[in-house]
């Protein structure tokens, strides 16, 4: 397919701005002279139809939640309900300006505000702030409310470690860096939760705090919470729980029951709004009543008129982190999913995307290796089983094959713990008979890879562009077209 720059033909675009009743201005007077453009813009003229042709042609090669089943462990691709496009899509909430009088804006105020609530509930905290954009964003933010704390109470200099277990998710490590502090790994025991007397080891008083994924990255519920919990207090340090797996334990256990200070949830993932190729995103925190002084400003608050204000009186506070209010559409489409669903809907959600997980587990048992073989929570961690006399066909075969039956890959390789790790999460949104579905496609390539293993290797077979070296394109990207139009 060529690319829109190659389809130039120089005349072809006759779109015209309308006249407009507005008085002339002089660019030379108005834009200083270093800003003027010497050369063309060089964009691609194209008819409307050809314009229209050309993506409609890219969106058909693209592989959306609406086409076919994520089975992408760790990310909760889940099918994002139209209700909430709607809900988005009101003129209300559409039209809407950030810069408008609190006073008109009343509307979006209070669905930020009862939003707030509904998170706090959900998650066991006391206070929210909706700014951050994504989920690491979120946990930078976290991470920034802990330093703030530990610099009110003069320990800010002391206390320069985050620590992190060996399963967690890559971006805790890097959010706690790049906030500046130096991260130390606590390793996990061979039944892949932390490991006690690593952490005893690793605490001390210059630790910040602990940051934990619950359940963790190999779909394990740490069952010794409440002990990491306690200890980490007792060293001076905070509890932040990464919300990346919300899914598995929404509206049946909450993080603040569990002793964590400060979470951050993943609306463009546990709570069905979209999300994938950059965004946008949401990644609100949480924070028990001793951290809310730190929140970004401003804060949402209801007066004593019953109606909505943005406090910015916050000497605390550790400031804004992103321009306006965060993501509003995404926060909008997570308020409809919430109400829609209700206190027992989100927990029978997450019980089925439990059940839906375990189904696959146990189907999978016999024709995949399982590092830690018991009860998991919404996602599992699998490798390829074992083969007489070995085998040259690894877990990025797998998922290239996979491609062939119509499903996204999951994630591979993750956690760095479980050699030749497949990570899979099927999500409570799809049924028995996709799972099934799934399952038989796993199995097939499971038989492939003993008996014709070149099918598996050359994988996908099916698809516009064969086998990528991802390597090269790692570390050689092309990012922009270079040709000049002619």
């Amino acid at each position: 397919m060529k690319l829109l720059y190659e389809k130039h033909v120089k005349g072809s675009n006759y779109f015209r701005f309308p006249l407009q009743d507005l008085p002339e201005i002089d660019l030379q007077e108005t834009l200083p002279e270093e800003h003027w453009r010497e050369t063309p813009l060089g964009l691609p003229e194209l008819s409307e139809v050809e314009a229209v042709r050309h993506f409609t042609a890219l969106s058909k090669r693209a592989f959306g939640v609406d086409d076919g089943m994520y089975p992408l462990g760790s990310c909760t691709m889940k099918y994002n309900p139209k209700l909430g496009e709607y809900a988005a899509r009101l003129p209300g909430f559409a039209h809407i300006h950030p810069y408008q009088p609190v006073e008109t804006a009343q509307g979006a105020l209070e669905l930020m505000y009862e939003l707030s609530l509904m998170l706090s509930q959900i998650g066991g905290m006391d206070a929210f702030t909706l700014q951050p954009a994504a989920g690491a964003h979120g946990e930078a933010t976290g991470i920034m409310i802990i330093r703030a704390y530990h610099k009110h109470r003069g320990e800010d200099e002391q206390r320069r470690v985050i620590l992190v277990p060996d399963s967690a998710h890559g971006t805790n490590p890097a959010s706690a860096a790049n906030v500046g502090y130096e991260i130390r790994v606590v390793k996990s025991n061979e039944r892949g939760r932390v490991d006690l007397e690593d952490l005893k080891a690793k605490l001390g008083p210059d630790v910040a705090g602990l940051m934990l994924t619950n359940p963790n990255t190999l779909g394990l519920f740490e069952t010794d919470i409440l002990e990491i919990s306690r200890l980490t207090h007792e060293a001076g340090g905070l509890l932040y729980y990464d919300g990346a797996n919300l899914n598995a334990i929404m509206g049946v256990a909450r993080p603040g029951d569990m002793g964590f200070d400060v979470v951050h949830y993943n609306l463009h993932k546990t709570f069905a709004t979209p999300h994938g190729g950059g965004g946008p995103g949401s990644g609100p925190v949480g924070v028990k009543k001793f951290l809310e002084p730190f929140l970004p400003s401003p804060v949402v608050i209801k007066n004593d008129c019953g109606g909505y204000e943005l406090d910015d009186d916050r000497p605390l506070s550790i400031g804004k982190v992103k321009t306006f209010y965060g993501n509003f559409g995404v926060c909008v489409r997570a308020y409809a999913y919430i109400l829609s669903l209700g206190c027992e809907g989100i927990k029978r959600a997450c019980q089925h995307a439990v059940l839906n997980a375990n189904y696959i587990r146990k189907q999978l048992a016999d024709d995949y290796d399982f590092p830690i073989d018991e009860l998991c929570k919404h996602e599992f961690v699998c490798a390829p089983k074992k083969l007489e006399g070995g085998s040259d066909v690894h877990t990025l075969d797998v998922a290239k094959r996979l491609i062939d039956f119509g499903y996204h890959p999951p994630t591979i390789y993750f956690p760095l713990i479980v050699d030749e790790a497949i990570m899979i999460e099927p999500t409570e949104t799809e049924t028995k008979e996709r799972l099934d579905d799934f399952i038989a496609a796993m199995k097939q390539i499971a038989k492939e890879r003993r008996e014709t293993p070149d099918v598996v290797k050359a994988a996908p077979h099916g698809t516009v562009v064969k086998r990528l070296d991802e390597t090269r394109a790692a570390r050689n990207p092309i990012l922009k077209y270079e040709e000049p139009l002619s």
